[in-house]
């Protein structure tokens, strides 16, 4: 942050003297409530250096400890990385994270508590998690390494290790200046600067996308909406907590909803079904693919599951599900998700680098693990001790000790990604990990970077390989924008349509909607062409190739590209 020293005439400095001396003082003689720091931290202006000073003022609130301020940081604290806070949130979420911490944690960020052996209690974020030895990241800072071994019980709950009622020891005032200095931390334009794909300023458009509600039918969080193959007007919506996957009929006269499958109900957080695919032939063999990201007694995991509908195809057989893919995680995050049968059709499934945050481990860049790959197989044969076959012409078959199921490595959150109807080209949207979201072009046997890389920017060479060559995305964006890309579609419906051909994709934080188009594996334009009423955790398409909006909150939208010109 630049200061910058002013210099105002005596006569003025003189009146505001005169003015605050008739000001009663922020402290009352009782404590302020939360809803008093609230509503006079969202109504009066604070001093962002007075506000740096009482960060880090180790007799006051510490945050230093816990949080780093620095874009280059990449020390394992016990809190998330603030630069660019006052890009990534606005002015209300950063009061509400202060006064209810454990209300919207970060992802990453939830306290882990385990005992030993000796019945030691420890709590903390996890940092590291190997076989040999568990990390954690205590509230003071410090680390504390335990083996494996000597842990019996392990578990992670939805709680901020950040306490309750810090704002206590601060008046009204001293907590509207933190309030302004986080507000005030944002990305130099300098750093934007970084390449031809991630241009400092994105244009929107002087007449936007249009999204219309699709359904008057609402759902629980919904995380993935498209048709069902053989199933004219129908399309499958999955809820990710409830773990239900419903069917919606769609009629002019009324929409029809009914529970295709029920998975089971999963606590909030995390946890829960977040991909879904149907099998090109459903309507011949019923088979469809989801993604549960679990917890067993303290220990997590990524699991796809193949599914069978009944004869009629509308609902689950009631047969249970058989597992093709079971990954063990290091933490509860970066599961991945996504699902997508190929035109090849193969099945594609993306596994997050499953943390902890920053993967530590490398998991990402290792070749024998499936963890931060976007993997490429054959569900329609078996091999020996698979319920699945791997592809021959997979990038990495015969190369042990890499995984053949690899079809692109260095991934950090695969959450969403989709083939272009036309060219077959495969984007993947990357969720990133302290500074940028990025926009790829998939090609086989790729290294998209991460952790070497994030974005266009370099991150750690811990675990660089030499002579690798790491594929920079067609586009990338800074917390200006938004903090969590989700990936959609080529839009292909109308040929007469300025967008045909352009990717439009969004972001869950900021609710944007981006158009990005290329020319070979560059950026050629980006725009903002939207944004959503609610955070956009999906995008579907109909067979038609119309574009849909994914409302975390519950409302499914189309987009009405009529009016909008991608220009």
């Amino acid at each position: 942050m630049k200061s910058v020293a002013l210099r105002w005439p005596a006569a003025w400095f003189v009146c505001v003297v005169a003015f605050l001396s008739r000001v009663p003082p922020a402290r009352a003689a009782e404590p302020a409530s939360v809803a008093q720091y609230q509503a006079f931290a969202m109504s009066h202006l604070g001093d962002p250096e007075r506000g740096k000073a009482l960060f880090f003022d180790e007799s006051k609130l510490a945050c230093g400890r816990c949080h780093s301020v620095d874009a280059a940081a990449r020390d394992a604290r016990a809190g998330p990385n603030l630069f660019a806070a006052g890009d990534k949130f606005g002015r209300r979420d950063l009061i509400e994270s202060i006064l209810a911490p454990s209300a919207s944690i970060a992802v990453g960020y939830s306290t882990t508590t385990v005992q030993t052996r000796s019945g030691e209690v420890l709590q903390g974020i996890v940092k590291e998690s190997t076989d040999r030895e568990l990390v954690l990241v205590q509230s003071d800072g410090k680390p504390a390494r335990r083996a494996t071994a000597d842990i019996v019980r392990q578990k992670t709950s939805d709680t901020s290790l950040m306490p309750e009622g810090l704002q206590n020891g601060l008046t009204l005032q001293e907590f509207t200046d933190v309030v302004e200095y986080l507000a005030d931390l944002k990305v130099p334009e300098a750093l934007a600067e970084i390449g031809h794909g991630m241009p400092p300023t994105i244009p929107e458009l002087d007449v936007p996308v249009a999204l219309v509600p699709f359904t008057r039918e609402r759902f629980e969080h919904p995380v993935w909406f498209g048709p069902v193959p053989g199933l004219a007007d129908t399309f499958a919506v999955e809820e990710h907590e409830s773990g239900r996957i419903w069917l919606l009929q769609h009629a002019a006269g009324g929409d029809a909803k009914t529970l295709f499958a029920d998975t089971g109900h999963f606590l909030t957080g995390t946890r829960g079904l977040v991909g879904l695919a149907f099998h090109p032939g459903f309507g011949a063999n019923g088979r469809y693919y989801f993604t549960k990201h679990l917890v067993d007694d303290g220990h997590f995991r990524t699991v796809v599951y193949q599914g069978e509908a009944d004869a009629a195809r509308q609902r689950d057989s009631g047969r249970a599900p058989s597992v093709l893919i079971n990954v063990d995680m290091s933490s509860n995050v970066h599961f991945g998700g996504g699902l997508a049968f190929g035109p090849d059709g193969y099945l594609y499934v993306g596994i997050g680098d499953t943390g902890p945050q920053g993967d530590p481990h490398g998991n990402a860049q290792n070749m024998a693990l499936l963890a931060g790959k976007l993997l490429r197989i054959d569900v329609d044969h078996v091999e020996p001790g698979k319920p699945y076959s791997v592809p021959p012409d997979n990038p990495f078959v015969g190369d042990a000790p890499a995984r053949p199921e690899i079809w692109a490595a260095g991934l950090r959150m695969a959450w969403r990604f989709s083939f272009d109807p036309v060219t077959g080209d495969l984007w993947e949207a990357d969720v990133g990990q302290d500074l940028f979201e990025e926009v790829n072009l998939i090609r086989r046997g790729g290294n998209y970077g991460w952790n070497v890389y994030e974005g266009f920017a370099p991150y750690s060479i811990k675990h660089r390989r030499d002579r690798e060559q790491y594929v920079p995305p067609v586009f990338a964006y800074t917390r200006k924008y938004g903090a969590s890309v989700t990936g959609g579609f080529v839009y292909r419906a109308d040929p007469a349509s300025s967008f045909y051909g352009v990717y439009v994709f969004a972001d869950y934080q900021s609710a944007r909607l981006f158009g990005v188009t290329r020319e070979g594996g560059a950026l050629k334009e980006v725009r903002q062409i939207g944004k959503s009423p609610q955070p956009v955790v999906s995008i579907g398409r109909n067979d038609r190739g119309d574009l849909f909006v994914v409302g975390y909150y519950g409302q499914i939208y189309q987009l009405d590209f009529g009016h909008a010109r991608f220009e």
